[in-house]
């Protein structure tokens, strides 16, 4: 094994844990923080680093949480650029020794006393509504009525620069902070952590701030958009190992293999945070859209490019949890079929192999809610989308009811077909899946039910799986669903094993989610369709 070779496997197994909910996204982790600032803190003072001294460990946060709240003060109000860079070292360096609470503590400063001055804001717009506007402006042209507008003018300007908060000084200043945009994205990560378990008002309103500033800041002007090889550094290779969200790469020959011959991998870099793609997409070229992931990553060999008709998108991944929100991932997927078909113009069909992320989830709690009801038991059950059904629905056929229940009592158990569908699908061992009776039985009602959730369910007149949303909003359509897909463990939770190509038809991108946006309108085959069709006269 070669020096990079290694450098990848033993920086990968360090790989973050992308589920964690602490404020731990920081180069320090946040469940180290406080330990070693105490543990600094205890070699300054002459104490021995295990001594058991909470009362003094408590002051020493305390310290801490001033200092780099001084630290913080300073960045916003110092006009002297000269040392404004040691300052905002200070306050970034600082904030990243502070602890879980001390952090929370510093971000609802910055959110309530760095606020707008509301005070100022309501004065200014006494002052404009005491302005009386001319009669007719077309008349508009004495010298009065110049400086009558003259008022409207300054007063406007004046409350323009108000309503921007106090700590815009702080994010500008940062932005051009060399690592300080990277701090930025840490800082947002950190809020939406708070946010999860807290809903506070000013914090959410820095959250938009700050997501408004970095959306502008990440522009696809400022991005580079770079295709990732087997020749890049081992430490930009290790991201592309630690970050991928979809499909984990499962060793060293799957990395080469994913980067070689028939597949390719882009990503979006900023020049201010060198050496790591803020979201990068995998892409196999296929003669054929791919109906299962195993044949994308190791099932059939790789074939020559210039055989290829098809690009298809299999995995997008963020590495950045502070630019959630931020939809990155509509501009790659746009700049890189911009880029295939230039350079690959034998290359016609656009399309994916994607998750359902949100269909089991979605079956389950419909399944169980319509159990409850069929008992009797309560006759309004919230459901997935947080709307409530207060009528019973057997979501299945009387042939598929039939089917389920024909099963043998000791592997599918339950009184109706919806509890054996229930009883089957939330075993942890997946055992169904290598029954080929019960796949039979399973396979009619979950594609079924698969259609009916991508193109029927919606939250806010939009798909309610946000990976749909996704596709829909930047302009694909629904083209298949794919049996038995995706049988891995995350699979098999998430959707039954069940994957959706979405395509994207170069022709109609614009059109489409342009319906999609104005009315919510989801472009999908005549196949889809039909089985919709079929669910809606089966009601």
């Amino acid at each position: 094994m070669n020096k990079k070779a290694l450098s990848i496997l033993m920086r990968a197994r360090m790989k973050p844990n992308n589920d964690r909910t602490n404020l731990s996204l920081s180069h320090l982790p946040l469940t180290n923080a406080a330990s070693q600032t105490q543990q600094q803190n205890s070699r300054q003072n002459g104490s021995p680093a295990g001594a058991n001294s909470v009362p003094n460990d408590s002051g020493n946060a305390e310290r801490e949480f001033k200092r780099v709240r001084a630290s913080m003060d300073s960045a916003i109000s110092m006009n002297k650029t000269e040392i404004q860079d040691d300052v905002l070292n200070n306050f970034s360096e600082g904030y990243f020794s502070l602890s879980h609470e001390n952090r929370r503590k510093l971000l609802l400063v910055l959110a309530r006393e760095y606020d707008v001055n509301r005070s100022q804001i309501r004065e200014m717009i006494k002052q404009y509504l005491g302005l009386e506007l001319p009669a007719d402006k077309a008349q508009v042209g004495s010298s009065e009525d110049e400086a009558l507008f003259s008022s409207f003018h300054r007063i406007e300007r004046n409350l323009r620069l108000a309503l921007q908060p106090v700590y815009e000084v702080l994010f500008e200043r940062l932005n051009t902070h060399p690592g300080g945009l990277r701090f930025l994205s840490i800082l947002r990560a950190d809020i939406l952590s708070i946010l999860a378990e807290e809903n506070i008002s000013s914090l959410r309103a820095l959250d938009s701030y700050l997501r408004d500033k970095l959306s502008t800041w990440l522009s696809p002007a400022a991005l580079e958009l770079h295709q990732i090889t087997w020749d890049d550094p081992a430490s930009l290779l290790e991201k592309i190992v630690a970050y991928e969200a979809v499909h984990p790469i499962s060793n060293l020959l799957d990395l080469k293999r994913r980067l070689g011959i028939g597949r390719c991998c882009f990503g979006y870099l900023h020049p201010a945070i060198p050496g790591e793609p803020l979201i990068f997409i995998e892409v196999a070229l296929l003669q054929n859209i791919a109906q299962t992931i195993q044949e994308v990553l190791w099932d059939s060999p790789p074939i020559p490019e210039s055989e290829a008709t098809c690009a298809l998108f299999y995995s997008i991944s963020s590495t950045q949890p502070g630019l959630a929100g931020i939809n990155l991932g509509k501009f790659l997927i746009k700049r890189v079929v911009k880029l295939v078909k230039r350079e690959m113009p034998h290359i016609s069909t656009f399309a994916t192999l994607s998750p359902i992320p949100g269909f089991m989830p979605w079956l389950l709690s419909k399944v169980a809610s319509q159990t409850v009801l069929a008992e009797g038991d309560n006759m309004s059950q919230p459901q997935a989308d947080g709307s409530s059904s207060t009528f019973y629905e057997n979501i299945l056929k009387p042939e598929e009811e039939e089917a389920l229940m024909n099963l043998p009592k000791d592997i599918a158990p339950g009184k109706n077909g919806m509890e054996v569908m229930f009883n089957l699908l939330t075993s942890t061992s997946y055992k169904w899946i290598h029954s080929p009776e019960i796949l039979s039985a399973l396979k009619i009602p979950l594609m079924r039910l698969c259609a009916r959730y991508l193109l029927q369910e919606k939250k806010r007149g939009k798909a309610l799986d946000s990976v749909a949303n996704f596709h829909l909003q930047n302009g694909a359509m629904v083209e298949r669903i794919n049996w038995m897909a995706d049988r891995s463990e995350k699979g098999l939770s998430q959707s039954g094993g069940i994957m959706v190509n979405y395509v994207y038809r170069l022709e109609h991108i614009e059109e489409y989610a342009q319906s999609y946006f104005s009315d919510g309108k989801i472009q999908a085959s005549s196949d889809l369709h039909r089985c919709v069709e079929g669910i809606l006269e089966g009601k």
